[in-house]
């Protein structure tokens, strides 16, 4: 598969790059960001996937997130892809912030006005894993994923739907129970149509209850000024709903953060050490 470098910068003595590339899985050019550590030039290493949120593209977390010191300190690879497809010419997809182009929301959508492009959980799980691997020397079995936001709940579902596909998950202001809140209903509905049962499929809360994979220990930090955080994010319902599964969930509520990157830099040091702990065991 032919990947076009967009952009390159030295970074921490290992590289900040953007690629695109035609998607299979989306039908249409993708862009996704990579940051290569120094040890990559002399061994393959283990990679974070990274899944941004709501409005986001490629650019937000590698301009923001503060990460490439850390994944050079512990020689991780970072992939970070858009967050939905992109000028895909389906009426009404930029008409709202928190659906369609930029809110993808790690689904494959089923109805039919949207199936044949929004498919970001395949793309997330099968495609670009693909891609990374023919393309950048990585280790083949040793992923992890982590994400902001719409992007917390996608590299939770994705983890929970895949038993063992992830060493280790973690999220930053997750959309925890998106069947509960005001986005989750805006997009589920769209996406996947009126059939709640489709929605559970998608829903962490309802996944952690029947998930039998690997012992999971998810770390989740939480700011409590966050102002989504009341009626949208309900990481607490995450916590309950995993009382007696083999999922441990580490929920740290942070005072006085938002919802911005000023938080989700301020902890990603954190973040990429627990991932560290697993990738490199």
């Amino acid at each position: 598969m032919a990947l076009n470098e967009v952009s390159s910068n030295a970074s921490f003595e290992g590289y900040q790059k953007v690629f695109s590339h035609q998607s299979s899985e989306l039908k249409c050019e993708m862009k996704f960001s990579v940051y290569i550590p120094p040890q990559a030039e002399s061994q393959n290493v283990p990679v974070l996937y990274y899944l941004s949120g709501l409005t986001c593209t490629e650019q937000n977390f590698i301009g923001k997130g503060g990460a490439q010191k850390y994944a050079a300190q512990e020689g991780i690879m970072i992939v970070g892809p858009d967050t939905s497809p992109r000028g895909v010419n389906i009426e009404g997809e930029d008409d709202s912030w928190d659906f369609g182009s930029g809110a993808g929301f790690y689904v494959d959508a089923t109805e039919p006005k949207w199936k044949n492009n929004y498919r970001m959980y395949s793309y997330v799980t099968k495609e670009l894993p693909a891609v990374i691997q023919s393309n950048f020397p990585v280790i083949a079995n040793k992923q992890s994923i982590t994400g902001h936001s719409m992007g917390g709940h996608g590299a939770l579902i994705c983890t929970l739907k895949n038993p063992g596909l992830y060493k280790s998950v973690s999220a930053f202001a997750p959309i925890c129970n998106p069947m509960a809140c005001p986005w989750g209903k805006k997009g589920f509905t769209g996406y996947l149509g009126p059939n709640k049962d489709a929605w559970k499929e998608y829903d962490s809360c309802e996944l952690v209850k029947k998930y039998s994979g690997p012992a999971l220990d998810i770390l989740i930090d939480q700011g409590t000024s966050d102002q989504f955080y009341p009626n949208q994010l309900l990481p607490e319902n995450l916590v309950e709903a995993s009382k007696g599964t083999n999922v441990k969930i580490s929920l740290r509520m942070q005072e006085d953060y938002d919802h911005s990157y000023y938080f989700i830099s301020t902890f990603m040091e954190d973040h990429i050490k627990h991932h560290a702990k697993y990738l490199k065991a």
